[in-house]
């Protein structure tokens, strides 16, 4: 892969979408010439002005919007490196279009994401956050014993999309004695669960649902109303993908009619914002998108930004390109 034109210090300016961890940074302005687009919040149009014939790269993430856009304001720009799996922020098919070559951060995080799930599947079913606010606030010798809760172990599991966080959140869920079923674009030949062509038939046949699918225009909102209903007022949603995936109005409504029987959730239409209608739900926990939110996988996926952008400009082949 030839190199371009450096900079007159040899390394190239790379354009970093928001602020991301310091440990990110930190690798970044060792090898480039970083240029933090979120300090010119107020002039951002100026700012991409004054710098475009110089970007090279974008660093992003799921907060950040890199559609065509913006590549357009960039007329340099020949690789984008986001530190993140989904990449429903980044205009993969006009990157293409362009020539600009896409990556991402897989794999490192998979074992944080399954293990939120099964962590907000055993908080919510068990109502750990609402039980530990019980002891905390003196209620439990003044009220007495706090209400049943539901059983995980040894129920259906329904997975939605049974990808590299999916096939681990299987995994997972099979030591809790769990039946595991799955729904996908099309069927896995290298695993033994069993297969729905459609949510909602999954949903029908499950207790739980975790949402673990890639956000694109055919998942949007593919946990609609008819899902919910499905997995009834026993049932329960865990959502670790994109907020998009789930109707959220329609999510608000079944909890508050009691005909779903709680949800855990990571991820929201509208973030930062949540519904202010889940806030005091006993049968609800709510996570600030946090999945892949531990120093060790944060730390990871930072290599893989540096890495690839250092292999892309060093003429070696890309870490985790996207294909």
């Amino acid at each position: 892969m030839a190199v371009k034109g450096a900079t007159p210090n040899g390394k190239p300016h790379v354009l970093m979408m928001t602020m991301l961890m310091p440990y990110l940074r930190d690798s970044l302005e060792s090898k480039f010439n970083v240029l933090p687009l979120w300090e010119h919040n107020s002039n951002k149009d100026e700012y991409l002005t004054s710098v475009a014939d110089s970007v090279r790269a974008v660093v992003t993430s799921t907060g950040s919007v890199v559609d065509k856009k913006l590549l357009e304001k960039l007329p340099k720009v020949e690789i984008v490196s986001s530190f993140s799996v989904g990449l429903d922020k980044v205009d993969i098919e006009y990157c293409k279009e362009r020539g600009i070559v896409a990556t991402n951060t897989p794999d490192v995080l998979t074992d944080d994401c399954a293990d939120l799930a099964i962590a907000l599947l055993l908080a919510t079913m068990r109502q750990i956050c609402s039980a530990d606010r019980y002891v905390r606030k003196g209620c439990w010798p003044k009220q007495g014993d706090y209400p049943l809760s539901y059983k995980m172990s040894g129920k259906d599991l329904g997975i939605v999309g049974l990808g590299r966080i999916g096939k681990a959140v299987a995994v997972r869920a099979e030591a809790f004695g769990c039946k595991i079923k799955y729904y996908a674009r099309a069927e896995k030949d290298d695993v033994p669960y069993e297969y729905y062509s459609s949510v909602l038939e999954l949903a029908k046949n499950s207790n739980m649902l975790v949402v673990c699918c890639a956000y694109t225009k055919a998942t949007t909102k593919i946990i609609d109303r008819r899902v919910l209903d499905a997995l009834g007022p026993e049932g329960f949603l865990v959502n670790i993908s994109r907020g998009g995936v789930v109707d959220e109005t329609e999510l608000v409504k079944a909890l508050l009619e009691c005909r779903l029987g709680g949800a855990g959730l990571d991820v929201y239409e509208n973030e930062p914002h949540v519904p202010q209608e889940l806030w005091n739900m006993d049968n609800v926990v709510l996570l600030p998108h946090v999945a892949s939110g531990t120093w060790d996988t944060r730390r990871a996926m930072a290599d893989l930004v540096s890495g690839n952008l250092e292999a892309y400009f060093g003429g070696k082949p890309l870490l985790s390109p996207v294909t």
